[in-house]
């Protein structure tokens, strides 16, 4: 059934709860879709934002409500089956059924997978004790938030975002936070060894300690509990709790059984289909054919990323034109640094720093043949957006003329434009 044949009958189910599930629902019914919807996510709780669980959140700025991505009115109008704290365990393919965990099944025309993904495990001994943390849901972060105390020894094994907003949050309420990262540098996968030296002088001096280089290799545990943190150059760490953030992994076990194309992630197209033409699959679950901006396949693991396919997802089923995919582009909040990121820096041949790294505001340019791929931005939100424009049309500017900041952005843009 394509989508001149869906019809006021037709079922489309979504499976997954988050922010990418709960867009494309309710841009269904903005592009008139008129038959049944269904959402089935696992948590209990509305679709809610994630990026904020390590920052406000954690830090209790802001309470569970304010995480909620859609209130309640928002499915209800959109007449949104809305089945939460339940779990899809099987796609049955040939009968285009799902079968729940209490054994319920219901059948669907079209299905959209939305599973996102889960926080990936530390794989050494002693891994399992209780006082070992993850953060990835707002229940994670409620069993984190307790134990944030004034004086508490907190051990961090991951300097990527998630470790480093914990971080700052924690060492702000007085914990002992120590960083352990394998790499040689923190953020070493997303960002250039200079914005990685700001980041770590930025947490020095706050009071957090940060080591590079650092490979876990086990722990020492008492009464069950982690006391002590073990690396494989022979240092140990003390820690009353821990906190792993080391990465994602894609939650594909569903697409795998059902026989849909996965490779490190749900394969799908433009339009966010899999190898079965009536079943989409959006978010960070996602091995994307990015056609638009990053012309390759890739997993991005962004918000941004994940609304858009959504939005791709609810053009195709509806018939419309798919919109085209655009730079992808990231967060993060670590004390008062507000990082903005857009575009991908791996293969770049040359750095320009716009402004101060001393004064935490400037904005990096990632060049490569002499044309604009990504930029980092620092507590540069007015600028963020001629760099959006600046990396997703892939300008072509001199680095002096970049570096300089007596000519505004948005007068290089209209140049590099003309």
């Amino acid at each position: 059934m394509d989508s001149a044949q869906l019809d006021a009958t037709s079922t489309v189910a979504i499976i997954g709860g988050g922010q990418a599930g709960g867009e494309a629902a309710t841009l269904l019914r903005q592009n008139r879709f008129e038959g049944r919807i269904v959402l089935i996510g696992e948590e209990a709780c509305l679709p809610y934002m994630r990026p904020p669980l390590s920052k406000a959140f954690l830090a209790r700025e802001i309470g569970r409500d304010a995480l909620i991505y859609k209130d309640a009115i928002a499915y209800e109008k959109a007449q949104v089956e809305m089945r939460l704290g339940e779990r899809v365990e099987e796609i049955d393919r040939q009968a285009k059924r799902l079968v729940l965990n209490d054994g319920a099944t219901f059948g669907y025309d079209k299905l959209v997978i939305a599973t996102g993904g889960r926080a990936r495990p530390l794989p050494v001994p002693g891994a399992e004790s209780g006082n070992i943390l993850y953060l990835r849901t707002i229940a994670d972060v409620e069993v984190l938030q307790p134990l944030m105390e004034s004086g508490r020894r907190l051990v961090i094994v991951g300097g990527g975002y998630v470790g480093l907003e914990v971080a700052a949050v924690a060492v702000k309420r007085g914990l002992a936070v120590t960083v352990l990262e394998a790499a040689p540098r923190v953020l070493a996968r997303v960002t250039a060894p200079a914005l990685s030296d700001f980041y770590e002088r930025v947490h020095r001096e706050a009071g957090v300690e940060i080591r590079t280089g650092e490979m876990v290799s086990g722990f020492t545990a008492k009464d069950g509990r982690v006391a002590s943190v073990h690396c494989a150059n022979g240092e140990s760490f003390p820690a009353d709790f821990v906190l792993i953030g080391i990465g994602l992994v894609p939650n594909t076990e569903l697409a795998e059984g059902a026989g849909l194309n996965v490779d490190d992630g749900i394969v799908v197209d433009e339009a966010s289909r899999t190898s079965d033409p009536d079943i989409y699959a959006i978010g960070d679950c996602v091995m994307h054919a990015h056609h638009g901006f990053l012309r390759r396949k890739i997993r991005l693991e962004s918000v941004p990323n994940a609304l858009e396919q959504a939005r791709a997802v609810a053009a195709s089923i509806t018939g419309r034109p798919i919109p085209a995919a655009t730079a992808p582009w990231f967060w993060s909040d670590q004390y008062d640094l507000k990082l903005q990121m857009v575009g991908l820096s791996d293969g770049y041949e040359e750095l320009v720093i716009r402004g101060d790294m001393a004064a935490s505001s400037f904005i990096a340019f990632y060049l490569k043949d002499g044309r604009i791929i990504a930029a980092d931005s620092v507590n540069r939100l007015g600028d963020f957006m001629a760099a959006k424009r600046l990396v997703g049309d892939r300008m072509e500017i001199a680095p002096a003329r970049l570096a300089d900041e007596s000519v505004p952005l948005k007068l290089l843009m209209r140049a590099a434009a003309a």
